[in-house]
């Protein structure tokens, strides 16, 4: 089993919840971003501008509560969260359905906090309360025979009005090689500064894997298959082109509109300067050795 991840990120390197919990003022920096790009650049620390927690709650995505940035948080209170239970099959000692209090019970020993960077169109240091995925797979008996770990988000139209629309091909799904769902880095979080995760997050369990895009990070999981064939992904499914199975950070690898070298610093509102993009987004010592022999531009 691979070592514990050592974490070294700082307290201090942390964005602050206030920034974190609500997206409203990123809406420019968003839209900044299809501007030219402004020269120069900063840490990540030093971009960091507190936001208010009623700015930052209104901006997010799930498209299972709508397309829009702030339709997430004015509908996913529809949600209900509890109780909650993952089904877990396919290459499995253990099959079955696992409530969401009995993982909590078999995974609180290794709950902790985790300071992981992430990158979508902005970037920013979350302190996420969990455990490590591979605990979990652990305690259902991985099978010699699986190579890969399929995931799938609730599928509730009564719950989720965004699913009335095919937006997508409904349920979410995502999927990882299993050595990368196995590795340390790769956790399910349950909670973020400490709180639980509000359900336009993905409440109450989700998937953090923080050297890939943020939609691979799956939200709301009710399903986990292990299988022995590449499962299908929604944004794959949807756009090949743009959206690889591996989807790991790159600055090498331009998105067909756009270059991804560059990111914004969530806080720094309109005029925040944009900061070289970090292969792997940061933990290229950490999980570079899984991709050993990988064309990177093929398999994006």
């Amino acid at each position: 089993m691979a070592n514990r991840w050592i974490n070294t990120l700082k307290d201090s390197d942390v964005t602050p919840e206030t920034t974190f919990l609500n997206r409203r003022q990123m809406i420019a920096g968003a839209a900044a971003a299809g501007l030219a790009s402004i020269g120069g650049s900063l840490s990540a620390k030093e971009a960091l501008e507190p936001n208010s927690y009623e700015d930052i709650t209104q901006y997010n995505n799930f498209y299972e509560f709508g397309t829009g940035k702030t339709d997430p948080a004015a509908n996913a209170h529809t949600l209900v969260t509890a109780p909650w239970t993952v089904e877990i099959d396919g290459l499995v000692d253990k099959p079955g359905a696992y409530t969401f209090e009995d993982i909590m019970k078999a995974m609180t020993i290794e709950e902790r906090i985790y300071r992981f960077r992430c990158v979508e169109a902005w970037s920013m240091v979350i302190p996420w309360n969990g455990f490590e995925l591979a605990d979990l797979l652990n305690m259902a008996g991985v099978q010699s025979g699986a190579k890969y770990v399929a995931f799938e988000t609730a599928l509730r139209p009564d719950e989720m009005p965004g699913v009335r629309f095919p937006v997508l091909d409904w349920p979410y799904v995502e999927g990882l090689r299993l050595d990368e769902a196995m590795h340390p880095l790769t956790i399910m979080a349950t909670g973020i500064y400490g709180k639980d995760i509000p359900n336009q997050n993905g409440a109450p369990l989700r998937l953090v894997v923080p050297w890939k895009y943020g939609f691979k990070s799956i939200k709301s999981i009710v399903k986990i298959t292990l299988t022995d064939k590449e499962p299908a992904t929604s944004w794959n499914k949807a756009n090949a082109r743009e959206y690889g199975f591996y989807s790991n950070v790159n600055p090498e690898v331009s998105h067909p509109r756009w270059s991804q070298a560059s990111e914004r610093p969530v806080g720094g509102g309109l005029f925040a300067k944009r900061i070289p993009t970090l292969m792997f987004n940061g933990y290229e010592e950490e999980v570079a050795g899984l991709y050993t022999g990988m064309d990177l531009k093929t398999n994006f």
